[in-house]
């Protein structure tokens, strides 16, 4: 029986591990659940699983949770602190880190302090800080276990192989809702088109960072560090069927992919049980009905957010942890405010342009992410009357 804390258990991942845990009840069960202010859902998690341990981000939330589940044994903890506990709780054997965004860092980093292995959904835990995070892991002698169905994908790609023969990893993306839509018409899409994808069921933010093609820029950052692999070895095709989840290239030319239908599902139970697989989680592809797989290259004129994650990478520094928090801002304000689409990439390079960059320790990550936050608030602003 492994016990689990989930970090971000009401979002998309969140959701789908307690579905899984739900199915395997004799083999997981749930020591710790954390959220932001979805608070009813998880009264109602807390009913189901009766965990050690719930918190949420505030005391006004915990004190709403609190008379939700009365009369539960679980205790209710908020903030920070909560997080950290929960994270490092010693009755929990895994940590799932599905938090959205850079909230996802410090709780992460306790885990693997901790010496939790941990299941990682919070691709901007390893953009932000992914060199201080890699070592802290091989430090602790912990895993990372990608949860990201393409990095479930590479990882799965190559146990067993000798990695000093990798050449390439290519990293698949669907190319999001907008791929066929002109260029021109970008200024005019709603938040309500963009939340449309057209093969992924996922949360609100990481929705349009796929529309934005940021998403699979994220992806290129957490890729170079969960496999040590240079910016310049990683190659993103998009390929609109989603069936093909990633796949590696060898020296010798030979390539291996890893497919499934487009379901979150199989990625999360198989970081929750790795080496075992889970059976009778989900059906195969059926491969007749599908009848063709495509693959072409991105369109780095038309979706500029993808050539700023990728440069930013490159740049090295705290430029990652900048580019994160101005996305972070750029898309809260499309949702939120009224920013035009066409705008999230302008309000990012405009960050990035000013931004001076430091070595990346956690210190310096952390200062960079409230600098571009207030940055792309001012640059916000200049669109937003």
């Amino acid at each position: 029986m492994k016990s689990l804390t989930i970090l971000g258990s009401t979002g998309s991942i969140g959701r789908n591990a307690c579905r899984i845990v739900r199915r395997y009840p004799d083999r997981f069960r749930l020591a710790a659940l954390c959220a932001g202010g979805n608070v009813k859902l998880l009264a109602e998690q807390v009913r189901e699983f009766s965990p050690l341990l719930a918190v949420v981000r505030t005391k006004e939330a915990a004190g709403e949770l609190s008379s939700l589940v009365n009369g539960s044994q679980t205790r209710v903890l908020w903030g920070p602190e909560g997080y950290a506990e929960a994270a490092s709780l010693p009755q929990a054997d895994m940590v799932v880190s599905a938090v959205v965004g850079a909230a996802g860092l410090l709780p992460t980093l306790a885990a693997i302090e901790a010496k939790k292995p941990v299941a990682l959904a919070n691709k901007e835990t390893l953009v932000m800080a992914g060199e201080h995070v890699t070592a802290a892991a091989r430090k602790a002698g912990v895993p990372l276990l990608p949860v990201d169905s393409e990095h479930s994908a590479i990882f799965q790609c190559l146990l067993g192989q000798d990695r000093r023969s990798l050449s390439r990893i290519l990293l698949t993306a669907s190319g999001g809702p907008f791929r066929e839509v002109p260029a021109p018409d970008f200024c005019s899409i709603t938040p309500e088109r963009a939340l449309v994808h057209p093969t992924w069921e996922m949360g609100k933010k990481i929705t349009i960072d796929s529309a934005t093609l940021m998403n699979k820029g994220l992806e290129v950052i957490e890729a170079r560090w969960l496999f040590d692999v240079p910016v310049q070895n990683i190659q993103v095709l998009v390929h609109p069927q989603s069936i093909v989840h990633s796949m590696v290239e060898f020296s010798d030319g030979a390539v291996i992919a890893q497919m499934g239908n487009p379901d979150m599902i199989g990625a999360i139970a198989f970081a929750l049980s790795f080496p075992q697989r889970l059976p009778g989680l989900a059906p195969g592809p059926d491969f007749p009905s599908i009848k063709s797989l495509t693959f072409f290259d991105p369109d780095l004129v038309k979706f500029p957010c993808l050539g700023l994650a990728i440069s930013a990478l490159s740049r090295g520094g705290t430029f990652p942890a900048a580019l994160n928090a101005a996305n972070e801002m750029a898309v809260a304000a499309f949702l939120e405010c009224g920013l035009r689409f066409d705008r999230i990439a302008a309000v990012i390079e405009e960050v990035l342009a000013r931004h001076e960059s430091c070595t990346a320790d956690l210190a310096a990550v952390i200062a960079a992410d409230g600098w571009a936050r207030s940055a792309a608030q001012e640059q916000i602003r200049r669109y937003i009357p």
